[in-house]
């Protein structure tokens, strides 16, 4: 037996966001030695202004003005390239952590419903990777890589005099204190923050999903309204953590120009005396600011700072809940049995069950009818037969095997299924049937659309199989994208096929090409799982499952069962008696 290829996990421990900056490690070691070239090179204004006062304004020697100048110009420039490629770099490794990462967050984000529901997540994960992005292509990493030379900085002053050294090290005292504040006022009204513009965006989304709903019924102002109020709540709240974040920003500024000009006077104040020379006045002040320049940019870009520390918690949380899909042996193609063996399922996100102890068989050939009242169970239960939910009890076996002993991608090849909510993706008719294959065989496709009976309605419209059904399918009818959907389901020949209200759009033809399918996977070996409320649905089956507040209340041949159903829903035998003659008045 073969191997399912499947992406290697990290047996390390470190999590998944931690091993793909790991991967960029070479290029991080580059940005830091960078980093120290251009903190080096940020001393060449300080050293020049020294020099020119110390030296060339008592020497009046204009070469030596040239040449330093010649020299600081080539400092500058190399600094300035070194700068741009430190800039450049980061940009591309917060793209090499959203290449290693995208196809993660996608898969995150296709199965997180079917783990806890539709609890507000929505595209939240992606907007995680597209936060951790932006930061590392911003200014935001160059202020943390530039803060561990503020103490070079500081030692310098301290090196031109003790007095200049000490006030820079207040000014950075009171940077690191204002640093604090920042993280502790900022951190709850951030956290809220994405909290209410993940509130904000779902209801938008929902309402552009159920535009004809609204309009029809005059609801677009109400639920405009709901949203105005959320809109409002975000924008308060974003608007306090940018006071907060610009307050103290503010502050920075202030207080490092005022740093400055306050080295400046003690500078002076230090000549006056004759305890240095002009130059330091100068060079102490340039140098002090620049000490300080990396936490005033950090307070900046606090902001963007927490927002992206939240993401890298939040994506951590989320990938290590779901991980990759360990390898697993590859099996045999199922062929001859389905079995359901006390089957219990609950909904993703919840705690009730809404299918209980449910246990039947279906062999090769067979075609099982799902019938009951709304509520039931029914669409439950078959979304746990094609794996989408996991059972909370029992099994659902295809020739023995548990589901989950199929990689994902195998056991699809397998199962065909047609929901109860019919959704096509944007694309072509082709591509939908062949579930977007590469490089799909046509006449597997045509054979799928013919089982359907859905290939004159196809090759009618002017494009035929190479028409592009829209965003959603919106291009066709309900009951258009419904057959088209049956052909996707039908597509390869898959040995279960499993179809939720197949005929719920379906016109008589429409319905007649559904009967003839199910007879035709039946011929060919084949399990047929049909949910039907209406008769016709159930006309090709030969089995049939009664289900009733989420139990089994017959299994078994279908004329047996439904002489069992009949049997209990007659009415009462109504006993016709004669009028006895009134008693004489």
């Amino acid at each position: 037996m073969q191997k399912a290829v499947r992406p290697a996990t990290s047996v390390t421990g470190r999590s998944e966001l931690g091993n793909a900056l790991r991967v960029c490690r070479t290029a991080f070691i580059g940005v830091g030695i960078m980093s120290s070239v251009i903190n080096l090179l940020y001393l060449t204004g300080s050293f020049f202004m020294l020099e020119v006062y110390d030296r060339v304004l008592p020497s009046r020697s204009i070469p030596t003005l040239i040449g330093l100048l010649i020299l600081a110009s080539g400092l500058y420039l190399v600094q300035g390239i070194l700068d741009l490629l430190r800039s450049r770099i980061l940009v591309r490794i917060g793209s090499t952590l959203d290449e290693l990462l995208s196809r993660r967050v996608y898969d995150t984000i296709v199965r997180l419903p079917l783990l806890i529901g539709n609890r507000g997540e929505g595209l939240q994960p992606l907007r995680d990777l597209d936060s951790l992005r932006s930061f590392l292509s911003g200014m935001g990493p160059g202020a943390l890589f530039d803060l561990p030379w503020l103490p070079l900085y500081l030692a310098i002053c301290f090196a031109f005099h003790p007095l200049i050294g000490i006030t820079a090290l207040c000014g950075a005292v009171v940077l690191a204190i204002l640093t604090v504040l920042t993280e502790y006022m900022t951190h709850e009204p951030l956290k809220r923050l994405s909290l209410l513009a993940t509130r904000r965006q779902e209801l938008i989304l929902s309402a552009r999903r159920n535009a004809e709903v609204l309009t029809a019924m005059g609801m677009t102002g109400r639920l405009g309204a709901r949203w105005a109020e959320s809109n409002d709540a975000y924008l308060l709240r974003n608007q306090r953590a940018s006071d907060i974040v610009g307050g103290f920003g503010a502050i920075s500024k202030v207080l490092r120009m005022l740093l400055q000009s306050v080295v400046l006077a003690v500078g002076a104040w230090l000549v006056i005396n004759q305890q240095a020379t002009a130059g330091i006045i100068i060079a102490g002040s340039i140098l002090s600011a620049r000490a300080l320049a990396p936490v005033d940019l950090a307070i900046a870009h606090w902001k963007g700072f927490v927002a992206a520390r939240q993401s890298w918690n939040r994506l951590n949380k989320l990938l290590a809940m779901l991980p990759e899909d360990a390898p697993v042996t590859l099996l045999e193609a199922p062929k001859e049995k389905l079995a359901v063996e006390s089957l219990t399922v609950v909904p993703p996100g919840d705690q009730k069950p809404v299918v209980l102890d449910v246990s039947f068989a279906a062999e090769a050939g067979d075609a099982l009818g799902v019938i009951g009242p709304s509520g039931s169970g029914k669409s439950s239960l078959v979304r746990a037969l094609v794996g989408v939910w996991r059972p909370a009890k029992g099994a659902v076996r295809l020739d023995g095997a548990m589901l989950d002993q199929w990689a994902t991608e195998e056991l699809g090849k397998y199962v065909g299924y047609l929901p109860q909510d019919v959704e096509l993706f944007a694309g072509s008719i082709a591509q939908n049937i062949s579930r977007f294959e590469n490089n799909a065989d046509s006449s597997l496709i045509i054979a799928a659309a013919r089982q359907a009976g859905v290939h004159d309605l196809i090759t009618d419209m002017q494009d035929g199989y190479d028409t592009q059904v829209g965003e959603q399918g919106s291009v066709l009818s309900a009951g258009q994208a419904q057959r088209i959907a049956l052909a996707r389901a039908l597509y390869r020949d898959p040995f279960m096929v499993v179809l939720d209200e197949p005929n719920s759009n379906l016109d008589s033809e429409g319905d007649e090409a559904l009967t003839r399918a199910i007879g035709a996977v039946r011929a060919r070996g084949g399990i047929v799982v049909v949910v039907a409320h209406r008769p016709v649905g159930i006309a090709a089956v030969n089995l049939l499952l009664v289900l009733k507040g989420g139990r089994a209340q017959a299994f078994g041949p279908k004329d047996a069962v439904l002489g069992q159903v009949l049997q209990r829903v007659a009415p009462p035998t109504v006993r016709v008696v004669a009028d006895t003659p009134r008693a004489a008045q």
